[in-house]
């Protein structure tokens, strides 16, 4: 059964037919769909949401320092490095080749008698 459209007032006198609802509508609801802009949708809650899909990737950003330096000189020395605070030790850029000596921990592991 057709419908009467009030279109009183409107600058344009023209209908369409919503592509999602099927619906006659006054031409000025109409809009391209967000996802899909060959169909024509009303305003009445057929337009989908803008799919963030299909927006363009966000640029990175830029992060600098604005000062950058060391705190502390970490510079190699020719012999090692020192540190600083309660337990002062040198750094040696060089390989340890020195043996370990024993700690005087000289027991083995062994089966005790009664287990």
């Amino acid at each position: 059964m057709p419908r009467f459209l009030n279109t009183e007032g409107n600058a344009v006198i023209a209908i369409f037919i919503c592509d999602r609802c099927k619906m006659k509508r006054p031409i000025i609801e109409q809009m391209p769909d967000p996802n899909f802009p060959g169909l024509r949708v009303c305003q009445q809650g057929c337009a989908d949401e803008k799919d963030p899909y299909r927006l363009p990737a966000r640029k990175t950003e830029r992060i600098n320092l604005a000062f950058p330096r060391p705190d502390v000189s970490v510079a190699v020395q020719p012999d090692a490095i020192q540190t600083t605070g309660d337990n002062n030790f040198d750094l040696s850029p060089e390989q340890n080749v020195e043996i370990p000596e024993n700690n005087g921990n000289l027991d083995t592991l062994s089966p005790s008698p009664g287990q």
